[in-house]
C-alpha cells in the first residue's frame, strides 16, 4: 500500500531575494478588497491586504512555493510566475459555491460523526502531535462517503483552521482535494481498512503564543527528524548517513549512492535525483519507510522542496505522516 500525499504545488526556479507588491480587487466591481490573505504556500510567510487592497510581501531564500491569494467567498488564485512581475494586480472572482451546501446531510450509509472521525484520522493523522490538533471550523467541512466504491471525499467552504497545540502552530489549510480509498469496509463492525490516501491544498502557518518554549522547540525537532522534509534536505546535501538514514534493498543495507544519483543543475538552485530501484529507508536504526518514484527523475532543493510531488510516493513511517506532523517548508531556516 502506498499513501499518496500531495501537499503543495511547486515549480523549480532559480531563487532571487526580492519584495513582491500588488493590489487585489473584486473582478466584478473593480473595488479593492481588504484583509485578503496573501501567503507563500506551506510557509510562515504571509500578509493581508490593507483598505486599498494593497499588499507587500518579502521573498526569502527558503521560498520556492506558489503565491496564494485567498478570500472567503471568492475563487482562490495561485501564482507561480510572480518573480517575473514587479507589481501584481489580482482580480478575484466571486465563488459560485453555495454557502448552505455545507449544511446538507448526505444519505450515504454513514453518519456525519462517523465521516468526521475517518476524515480527521487520515487528514490530521494518529500520532501524538496529531492528537493535539483541533479543527476550529468543522462545520465548514463537506464530507461524502461512496458506499459503492468505498471512498471518502471531503471539501470545505472555507480554509480549514487547525490549532496544533504540541507544535504551537495555527494552520490554515485550503483544501483542494481529499479522498480515501478503502480496500475493505464492514459497517457492522465499523471496520475501515484503507488502500490509499490522496489529499492536497495550500497551507499557511502562524506561530502560536508558546512557539518559543523549550518544549515546543523540542517537539518541532522531533517532528522534523525522520520526516520527508528532513530526508529530502539530507538527500540534497548528500549526507544521509550523517543525518541518521540507512538505505536497504532486498533486506540488505546498501550504499545509498549506488541507488540514488544526485546531480547539480546549471544555473539552478535545484538538484536532479534519479532512483534506480525501490528502496527501504531506515531512520535512527528502526523507523522504516519506503520510497517509490514513478518518474524518471525528480528535483530537490536544500530546503526539502521537491517536484514533481505526484511522482514521488512514500509508505511506512513517512507515508503515515499527516498535517498534524507537518512543519512549514521554511522551518529551521
Amino acid at each position: 500500500m502506498i499513501n499518496r500525499l500531495w501537499i503543495f504545488l511547486l515549480c523549480p526556479v532559480f531563487c532571487f531575494a526580492q519584495t513582491i507588491t500588488g493590489t487585489v480587487i473584486d473582478a466584478n466591481t473593480n473595488k479593492p478588497l481588504e484583509t485578503v490573505s496573501v501567503y507563500f504556500d506551506n510557509t510562515t510567510v504571509g500578509t493581508t491586504t490593507n483598505e486599498n487592497g494593497e499588499f507587500s510581501i518579502e521573498i526569502t531564500d527558503a521560498i520556492q512555493s506558489s503565491l496564494v491569494i485567498s478570500y472567503l467567498g471568492y475563487e482562490k488564485v495561485i501564482i507561480n510566475n510572480y518573480r517575473d512581475q514587479s507589481v501584481l494586480k489580482i482580480a478575484l472572482k466571486p465563488s459560485s459555491v453555495a454557502l448552505d451546501e455545507v449544511n446538507l446531510d448526505y444519505d450515504d450509509g454513514l453518519t456525519r460523526k462517523q465521516k468526521l472521525k475517518l476524515f480527521k484520522k487520515e487528514f490530521l493523522g494518529s500520532s501524538n502531535f496529531a492528537r493535539s490538533c483541533k479543527i476550529l471550523n468543522e462545520d465548514d467541512l463537506i464530507l461524502r462517503y461512496d458506499k459503492d466504491d468505498w471512498t471518502l471525499s471531503a471539501s470545505s467552504i472555507a480554509p480549514i483552521r487547525i490549532e496544533n497545540k504540541a507544535l504551537q502552530y495555527e494552520i490554515e489549510y485550503d483544501l483542494i482535494d481529499f479522498e480515501v480509498s478503502y480496500k475493505y469496509v464492514n459497517l457492522a463492525s465499523n471496520t475501515f481498512n484503507k488502500n490509499s490516501v490522496t489529499y492536497y491544498g495550500t497551507t499557511f502557518y502562524k506561530d502560536m503564543e508558546k512557539a518559543t518554549k523549550k518544549s515546543t522547540v523540542k517537539n518541532r525537532e522531533r517532528a522534523y527528524k525522520g520526516s520527508i522534509q528532513h530526508f529530502m534536505r539530507a538527500l540534497f546535501n548528500e549526507n544521509l548517513r550523517d543525518e541518521g538514514y540507512w538505505i536497504f534493498y532486498d533486506k540488505l543495507r546498501v550504499n545509498e549512492w549506488s541507488y540514488f544519483k544526485v546531480e547539480d543543475l546549471e544555473d539552478s538552485s535545484f538538484k536532479q535525483v534519479t532512483l534506480s530501484k525501490k528502496v527501504v529507508i531506515v531512520f535512527d536504526k528502526d523507523i522504516q519507510s519506503k520510497i517509490d518514484v514513478k518518474t524518471d527523475k525528480f528535483y530537490i532543493d536544500e530546503y526539502g522542496n521537491y517536484a514533481p510531488i505526484v511522482g514521488v510516493f512514500f509508505s511506512g513511517s513517512m507515508g503515515d505522516q499527516r498535517v498534524g506532523d507537518s512543519l512549514p517548508s521554511d522551518y529551521g531556516l
